[in-house]
């Protein structure tokens, strides 16, 4: 029988992808095995990806995917963030995830379940079928370090995160406001934080935990790691660091070139500002005034991607936002007066070639940790305006600890004005600042080349060593 690697993503976008490009780096360099990925179906939305999956099933058939039949779940009363629900749902697969693994157990020997942070329940399953399990980490060591930390935070005071009076002071980062944590965990009374804190509390039973990180980047955080100091009482897993894993993704819309791109082909080299907040990030209507009066004083080439803010609608919540009506979006006449040097996209642009292209020169993001890994790689300066998740976060180490975005500033609510928005883009694109992260950014990005592609790179042999852990006994 064949051996065979099952990778179980959760359902969000930048998860799945990041899963699917773990199984063809996988596949790449070691074929001797056989990988299957499962895919949930959701009740909500979590980005499109079915034609990505379309894709990678015609490009490398050597990945098979293994659909789990739709189950129902309902929003937890107790909870506002749908984290909650991702985190249910996840659990209420189990037995289905059991059933799968049987079925592709008759055929195959199954050397790894490789499971997403969500889906840390599937433990359970995995122990009962003597699977090993090893959970990839789609986001950074930085963040790795903070979530093997909060057991220990959790110990030591009786306060939520968001009411703790001094910074944490977690092993390998810098100090941080604890309400710069993901919002899911920032209240120890909502059911979303105790999610949190019993996978935190799992993660050392692992196998092992693949980050999609490289060695130089976070060096000292994964030191702290290894050396124990994030799981003082308990062994913690090896580490596997084999990013950066990027998705090169080549949807057009219509079969040719994306209009953006060729709009970029017109503009001088490193000249544009490109804006872009993930398949997640909304903006009220209020907010996408105000980006766009900054842009425009700023008096800088941009590309903006804008969707639809998000709906008042609650049974539509979880749908996908409707496409943008630019004109009752924007400013009166924004669109007409900014056309010579500026241009919107409708809901999607192709990320990962527009940052590549040589007219773009920053980049204004969510700080999604694919976004960022993209960004670097490209070797385009950021500015971090984060939104959701444990993009607070990662402003925090990409601004201080990395030196490498710009940090966004915004009110007590959220709101950033158009001063502000004004301002970060001159200092990015004009000032010694943003020139010190341009070249920052430079240096990462050949570090990155060389962990990746050199036979002897940080990454590839992480991946070696974790192929072979799979082969022992």
């Amino acid at each position: 029988m064949e051996d065979a690697i099952v990778l179980y993503p959760s359902p969000a976008i930048g998860h799945l992808i990041s899963m699917v490009e773990l199984g063809r780096l996988v596949l790449k360099h070691h074929p001797s095995f056989s990988i299957t990925i499962l895919i949930t179906n959701p009740p909500y939305n979590t980005g499109s990806t079915a034609p990505y999956i379309s894709r990678v099933s015609a490009t490398t058939p050597a990945i098979k995917f293994y659909h789990l039949p739709t189950i129902s779940v309902s929003v937890h009363p107790s909870s506002p963030h749908p984290e909650t629900l991702a985190f249910e749902f996840l659990r209420l697969n189990n037995p289905l995830l059991h059933q799968a693994l049987l079925t592709i157990s008759q055929t195959s020997n199954v050397r790894a379940l490789i499971i997403d942070f969500f889906c840390i329940t599937a433990l359970t399953v995995a122990a009962e079928l003597k699977i090993p399990v090893y959970c990839f980490f789609t986001s950074g060591a930085c963040c790795l370090a903070s979530f093997l930390y909060l057991p220990t935070i959790h110990r030591n005071t009786t306060k939520s995160l968001k009411d703790l009076d001094t910074h944490l002071d977690i092993p390998g980062l810098p100090p941080f406001p604890g309400t710069d944590m993901p919002k899911p965990m920032l209240d120890r009374t909502d059911k979303a934080y105790e999610c949190f804190l019993d996978v935190c509390a799992n993660l050392p039973k692992l196998a092992g935990i693949i980050v999609n990180t490289f060695e130089l980047l976070e060096s000292r955080a994964l030191e702290a790691i290894r050396d124990g100091l994030c799981v003082p009482d308990e062994p913690t897993p090896p580490l596997f660091c084999i990013g950066p894993l990027i998705a090169a993704d080549d949807r057009t819309g219509g079969g040719g070139m994306h209009e953006c791109l060729v709009w970029l082909d017109s503009q001088p080299s490193r000249s544009v500002v490109f804006l872009c907040f993930g398949s997640l990030g909304l903006f009220s209507a209020e907010q996408l005034k105000e980006i766009a009066v900054g842009l425009e004083r700023s008096g800088q080439k941009f590309l903006w991607v804008v969707r639809s803010p998000p709906t008042e609608d609650q049974t539509k919540h979880f749908l996908p936002p409707a496409e943008p009506d630019l004109d009752s979006l924007l400013p009166e006449g924004f669109l007409d007066r900014t056309k010579e040097r500026g241009l919107v996209i409708k809901s999607w642009a192709p990320q990962v070639a527009v940052l590549n292209h040589d007219s773009v020169g920053g980049f204004v993001t969510h700080c999604g940790w694919n976004s960022v890994l993209e960004a670097m790689c490209a070797g385009v300066p950021m500015i971090a305006w984060p939104l959701y998740a444990e993009q607070r976060f990662n402003r925090v180490i990409l601004v201080e600890e990395m030196k490498l975005a710009l940090a966004m500033e915004e009110s007590e609510d959220g709101f950033v004005s158009s001063a502000e928005v004004e301002k970060r883009v001159r200092e990015l694109m004009e000032s010694e600042e943003g020139d010190s992260v341009r070249k920052k950014t430079q240096v990462t990005k050949e570090a990155m080349e060389t962990a990746i592609t050199v036979d002897s790179g940080s990454s590839r042999l992480a991946l070696t060593k974790l192929a072979e852990s799979w082969t022992r006994g």
